[in-house]
Order: structure tokens, then sequence, then C-alpha cells
């Protein structure tokens, strides 16, 4: 299975019932929006569901996931 595939697959599911920002912080921790994930971080490229990023306050480059609606970003994973 190529990871285009599985990538697709995990956007279905995550989009299919998207949590609201309360249950997404009691699985993955912090949530961010649009505005706060860029204000924090530095978009580096996109794969739905992940987004790769770089951390302003430290450089730490990682991925976020997210789901489309509403737009939350969760679940950082540093590089």
């Amino acid at each position: 299975m190529s990871t285009e595939t599985i990538r697709r697959a995990m956007v279905a599911t995550i989009n299919a019932e998207p949590g609201p920002r309360e249950l997404l912080e009691l699985e993955y921790g912090q949530v961010w929006d649009t505005g706060q994930m860029t204000k924090d971080f530095d978009v580096l490229g996109f794969g739905a569901p992940f987004v790769v990023v770089q951390r302003k306050s430290d450089g730490q480059k990682g991925t976020l996931m997210f789901q489309h609606n509403p737009r939350f970003y969760f679940a950082f994973r540093e590089e």
C-alpha cells in the first residue's frame, strides 16, 4: 500500500467525524487553530492529514496532524 493510499484513508477517517477541540485536547494534548498554528510554527509542507512544520521558538522540525472542518492541528511530533 502506498503512503498516498494510507494518507487518503486517514483523511477520510479523521474528517468523517471531526472532533471538537475539547475531545482532540483530551486525546492529543495541545490543539491549535490556524492562527495559533501559524503563530507557533512555520509551515514547510502539506500532505494531508499531515503538515510538516518548524517550531518558531526553537527551530525544532516536526509534524502536526489536522482535520478539515473545523480546522484544528494536533499531535505534534518532533522529527
